[in-house]
């Protein structure tokens, strides 16, 4: 199973990385599972309704066919680790090939995502940085992978 990570915006270039991509690799490389980071990035400047649209094709469109969807939205569902362990699990048992996890922007997720997601989830009742949420799903998916193999890292 192909875990995808799709999210609005890019890592700014040239210079020091980081905390947020240090945080972010420093899970990527602990994955087990294919794990792949795609950036979108929309250039015109639109005002914030149009930008999410744009966004929102953007993001659908890093979506391989028959791929399973997570949306990540602060009006999403709060999973336990163990919760989230048990869907990852379920699907690999289920020879899901593609699960992506879309991250929107500044703005947030249109509408259209959230309909097309079969699961949607929220980490936490916060709003976190965009940027922020990559790292924070990378250290999840790490932890749900440690849950489903028995390794002590989760100890919740």
């Amino acid at each position: 199973m192909r875990l995808i990570v799709a999210a609005a915006g890019r890592w700014k270039t040239g210079g020091k990385s980081g905390p947020e991509r240090d945080l972010f690799e420093h899970y990527a490389r602990r994955i087990t599972f294919p794990f792949e980071l795609r950036e979108i990035e929309e250039k015109k400047p639109l005002k914030p309704q149009a930008l999410k649209k744009r966004e929102a094709e953007l993001l659908l469109a890093q979506a391989p066919e028959g791929a399973v969807i997570v949306a990540l939205d602060e009006t999403g569902q709060a999973l336990t680790s163990a919760a989230f362990a048990d869907k990852l699990g379920g699907w690999q048992m289920d020879g899901t090939k593609h699960v992506v996890f879309m991250i929107g922007g500044a703005e947030g997720l249109d509408d259209t995502v959230r309909k097309k997601a079969r699961l949607v989830i929220s980490l936490g009742a916060m709003t976190w940085p965009h940027l922020l949420v990559r790292g924070m799903l990378a250290e999840q998916v790490y932890r749900a992978q440690s849950i489903l193999s028995n390794h002590p890292y989760h100890r919740g």
